[in-house]
């Protein structure tokens, strides 16, 4: 049903929709005839959505905050799961990961050459080097926030400190491209010269994606493409940016004992950094980090 000016909006704000997104949707509409991938209605955040989603944020963001004061050389994955759940819980959220399509643990845990979906385990300890990614999604009221951070065990070799702090400039490269109108294959482009330049790869299997009112939404989020192509970035949009990269080569596979967790095929060190962002008119704001 085609709204008219003075009808309530379609986001619920409760304006009129000439003073609240009348003139947002003729944007897309044109964008729509020129050619471009333009976002559908259910990708579009309310404030209502918004302001729930930053409430999860802010139990994810605490989690993370905490395993960053307690990690250490000695620790199993498996005290870093409890760890999860019992902070997520007391929060009065729900760790998003656990049974998801399976998944046994709350948190996904993923040490040197596991790239991402590492399964918590009472028999995997933290040794002096290691790399980790620790992988954090919360539910809280039925919003979705996810993000995820490198740590780094006792004395790290300058490849593997090279490699995290790479990993992090790439996804400031791609934070960087995300502003209104622009596109989505801006953000994998950014992220794969900066990488390729650093002479590491770009995973090409996982990626980034919508989320917010459930764990994974559209659009898909590629950390590696072309500028000026895929979808158009609109304001109210929320998504994760999360580029996994690989010291050698961008091939990976999944272990076939657990079926969940990727690692690199060459045996080489991974690293990855998320935050959960929102495309605002003025350019980007940094939800879950």
């Amino acid at each position: 049903m085609m709204l008219k000016r003075n009808d309530l909006c379609w986001c619920k704000s409760g304006l009129k929709y000439k003073k609240c997104h009348l003139e947002f949707d003729k944007k897309l509409s044109d964008l729509k005839r020129k050619g471009y991938i333009v976002p559908g209605k259910k990708l579009i955040k309310t404030k209502e959505q918004i302001e729930g989603i930053k409430k999860s944020a802010e139990i994810n963001n605490g989690l993370l905050d905490l395993i960053s004061e307690n990690i250490k050389e000695g620790m199993t994955t498996e005290e870093i799961d409890k760890l999860t759940y019992d902070y997520t819980i007391s929060k009065g959220g729900i760790p998003a990961d656990l049974n998801y399509d399976g998944f046994p643990k709350s948190i996904c845990v993923s040490i040197n050459n596991e790239v991402c979906h590492g399964i918590p385990s009472n028999d995997v300890i933290l040794k002096n080097g290691d790399i980790v990614n620790i992988d954090a999604t919360s539910i809280l009221n039925g919003y979705y926030s996810d993000a995820s951070r490198m740590f780094m065990i006792g004395e790290v070799n300058e490849e593997a400190k090279n490699l995290v702090k790479v990993a992090k400039e790439c996804l400031n490269k791609g934070l960087e491209e995300v502003k209104p109108w622009g596109f989505l294959g801006d953000i994998g482009a950014a992220i794969q010269e900066h990488a390729e330049s650093n002479g590491y790869s770009v995973v090409r299997e996982f990626g980034g994606h919508g989320v917010g009112l459930d764990i994974h939404e559209d659009p898909f989020v590629f950390h590696f493409g072309k500028r000026g192509t895929d979808m158009v970035l609109a304001p109210g949009m929320v998504f994760t940016i999360e580029p996994m990269i690989n010291a050698g080569s961008h091939e990976i596979f999944i272990d076939e004992n657990n079926g969940w967790t990727a690692l690199t095929a060459d045996g080489s060190l991974s690293a990855q950094w998320e935050h959960t962002v929102l495309v605002t008119e003025e350019g980007v704001e940094v939800i879950s980090k």
